[in-house]
C-alpha cells in the first residue's frame, strides 16, 4: 500500500517526472529537421544521404510504439520505462559524438528503438496515477509533451545549431535523460496490474510481420516525396511490402491467444471512433508545424531560429488551453469539444491562406496562435474518450495503439501536405506563366520599369532587359509558391470541416465525473 502513496499522492509530480524524457523524444522527431545541411556538411555527406538522419529514428520508432505493451508485460511498465530513458541517453550521447554519416544513422536507429516506448509508457502511467474522475487533466497533461515537443523542436534545433554545434541538439539530452532515470526510479510506482507477467512464449513471427510492415511504411511515407512517389520502383517496392507486412500482421494477430498487439481493443467503439479521430488530430498537428517554417523561410528569408520563433507563441497558448479543457471534458460531450477543436483549427489553417507578400512576422505569430489554438479541444477529449472504458489491465497496450496511430496521422499528414504543397506550385507557376506575355498589359508595364531601373544603374540596354525578366520571373516563382501555401492551407481546413462535421455523429459520451467512475469500474 505504501508504495502506491507517491503516485496517489503526487500525480502531478509523477507526471511531470515521466514526462521529462517523453519531452525529450518527442522534441527528437523535429529537431534534427533544421541541421540537416550542418550534419551533412560536417560530417561529408551528400543531402539525400542525411535525410537518412531523420528516417531511421522514424522506422525505428514506429515500429516499438506498438511492441511497447507487449514488452511492459514482460518485464513490468517501471522496468521498462527507465530502460527506454537509459537507452534513449546512451544513443543520444553516441548520436552526438558520431564521426561519420553511417555511423549517425544507426545511433538514430538505436535511438528510435529506445525511444518508442517512452510516450506510450508515459500515457499508461498518467492515467493510472490520477483518478477517474480527474482523467481529462491527466490527458492535459500528456497532451502539452505531444503537442509541445513538435512546435518547439524546430526553434531549439535551429538556435542550438545557429549558436553552437549540430552535435548539441543530442548531447542536450544526456543530463535531462539521467535526471528523469533518476527521479522515475524513486517516484514511480506499477500498479499489480502494470507489473512483470509470466509470458509463455515469444510470438517472433507477430513482431517480424510488425516490424516489416510498419518499417516499410514508415519509408513510403519519409521517402516518398523525395523519389518521385510510385514513378520510382524502390517506393513500389517498399509499399509491396507495407501492404502485405501489414495485412498479415493483422491477420495473424487476430488468430493469437496472447498477440504482441492486442487488436481486440478496437471491439469496443468508444476506442474505436476515438483512435480515428487521433489520426487526424496528428494529421493536423505535424502538418501545421512543418508548413509554417517552410513558408517563412522560403519565401521570407527568415533563418531556423527565426522561423521556429513564430511557432513559439503558439505553444504557449496550447499550454494556456490544456488545463481549461482538461475541466471542460467533465462538463461537455467529447464529441461537441472534438468538433469544436476541428472547426477551430480549420479557421486558423483557412485564414493562414490569406498571407501576402507583404506579411510580417506579428501577423505570422497571429496565424500560428489561430491554427495550434484549437489543438487541445482535439487532443484531450479524444484521449479522454478512447481510454474512457479500458480497463486497467489494458492501459499500456491500448497508449501503444493510441501513440501509433497518432504518430502514423502525423508521418502521413506530412506526406500528404508536402504533395499538395508541390503539385500546387506546378499549376500555380503554370498559371502565372501564361500572363508574361507582350500582349499583357501589367507585363509590359513592370518589364519597363524593371528595365529603366536597370539602365539607371549603368547597364546597357539589352542586358538591363535580360536582367529585368530574370528579375520578373524570380518574382513569379515566388508568388506560385505563396499561392501554393494557400492552397495547401485550404487543403487542411477543408478537411478537418470534414472531420468536425463527422465528429458530431459520433456516440454520445458525457465524461462527467460519476460517468468516468463507472466507466473504469
Amino acid at each position: 500500500m505504501s508504495d502506491a502513496t507517491p503516485k496517489v499522492a503526487n500525480p502531478f509530480v509523477v507526471s511531470i517526472v515521466v514526462s521529462l524524457a517523453v519531452f525529450l523524444e518527442v522534441l527528437d522527431t523535429s529537431v534534427a529537421n533544421v541541421s540537416l545541411s550542418h550534419i551533412a556538411g560536417a560530417l561529408g555527406a551528400s543531402s539525400d544521404e542525411s535525410t537518412w538522419v531523420l528516417t531511421s529514428y522514424l522506422v525505428s520508432n514506429v515500429i516499438v510504439l506498438p511492441l511497447s505493451g507487449w514488452l511492459t508485460a514482460l518485464m513490468g511498465r517501471k522496468n521498462f520505462f527507465i530502460l527506454c530513458i537509459i537507452g534513449f541517453t546512451l544513443a543520444s550521447f553516441l548520436c552526438g559524438m558520431s564521426t561519420s554519416m553511417p555511423m549517425l544513422i544507426v545511433f538514430r536507429l538505436l535511438q528510435g528503438l529506445a525511444g518508442g516506448g517512452l510516450q506510450p509508457s508515459q500515457q499508461a502511467i498518467i492515467k493510472d496515477s490520477f483518478p477517474p474522475e480527474k482523467l481529462g487533466m491527466a490527458f492535459a497533461i500528456t497532451g502539452i509533451t505531444t503537442i509541445l515537443a513538435p512546435i518547439l523542436g524546430p526553434m531549439l534545433g535551429g538556435y542550438i545549431t545557429d549558436n553552437y554545434s549540430w552535435r548539441w541538439i543530442f548531447l542536450i539530452n544526456v543530463p535531462v535523460g539521467i535526471s528523469a532515470a533518476f527521479l522515475v526510479n524513486i517516484l514511480v510506482q506499477d500498479p499489480p496490474t502494470a507489473q512483470k507477467q509470466k509470458v509463455d512464449s515469444v510470438d517472433y513471427i507477430g513482431l517480424g510481420l510488425i516490424a516489416l510492415g510498419l518499417g516499410a511504411l514508415q519509408i513510403v511515407l519519409d521517402k516518398g516525396q523525395q523519389e518521385d512517389w510510385f514513378d520510382s520502383s524502390f517506393i513500389v517496392v517498399f509499399a509491396c511490402i507495407a501492404a502485405v507486412g501489414i495485412l498479415l500482421a493483422i491477420f495473424w494477430l487476430q488468430r493469437q491467444k496472447n498477440p504482441v498487439v492486442d487488436l481486440k481493443l478496437f471491439r469496443i467503439p468508444s476506442f474505436t471512433m476515438p483512435c480515428v479521430m487521433l489520426f487526424f488530430v496528428g494529421f493536423a498537428l505535424y502538418a501545421s508545424n512543418i508548413l509554417l517554417p517552410m513558408l517563412a523561410q522560403e519565401n521570407f528569408g527568415y533563418d531556423a531560429t527565426l522561423s521556429g520563433m513564430v511557432l513559439s507563441p503558439g505553444g504557449v497558448a496550447v499550454i494556456c488551453m490544456m488545463p481549461v479543457v482538461g475541466r471542460l471534458v467533465k462538463v461537455v460531450q467529447a464529441k461537441y469539444l472534438i468538433s469544436f477543436g476541428m472547426l477551430i483549427s480549420a479557421f486558423g489553417a483557412w485564414t493562414t491562406g490569406f498571407i501576402t507578400p507583404q506579411i510580417d512576422y506579428n501577423t505570422f505569430v497571429i496565424l500560428r496562435i489561430l491554427q495550434t489554438i484549437g489543438l487541445p479541444f482535439l487532443f484531450v477529449p479524444v484521449n479522454t474518450l478512447a481510454f474512457s472504458k479500458i480497463p486497467p489491465e489494458s492501459s499500456s497496450n491500448a497508449s501503444a495503439i493510441v501513440s501509433l496511430i497518432g504518430n502514423l496521422g502525423g508521418s502521413i499528414g506530412i506526406s500528404l501536405v508536402t504533395n499538395k504543397l508541390i503539385t500546387s506550385q506546378h499549376v500555380q507557376q503554370a498559371y502565372l506563366v501564361q500572363h508574361l506575355t507582350i500582349a499583357d498589359s501589367g507585363y509590359r508595364s513592370v518589364l519597363a520599369n524593371y528595365t529603366q531601373t536597370i539602365m539607371n544603374l549603368g547597364v546597357p540596354s539589352a542586358q538591363s532587359s535580360s536582367l529585368a525578366m530574370g528579375q520578373i520571373y524570380q518574382e513569379l516563382l515566388r508568388q506560385a509558391s505563396i499561392l501554393a501555401f494557400r492552397d495547401t492551407y485550404n487543403f487542411v481546413a477543408v478537411v478537418l470541416v470534414v472531420l468536425g462535421i463527422t465528429a458530431l455523429f459520433m456516440p454520445g459520451n458525457t465524461l462527467h465525473k460519476k460517468d468516468a467512475a463507472v466507466s473504469l469500474h
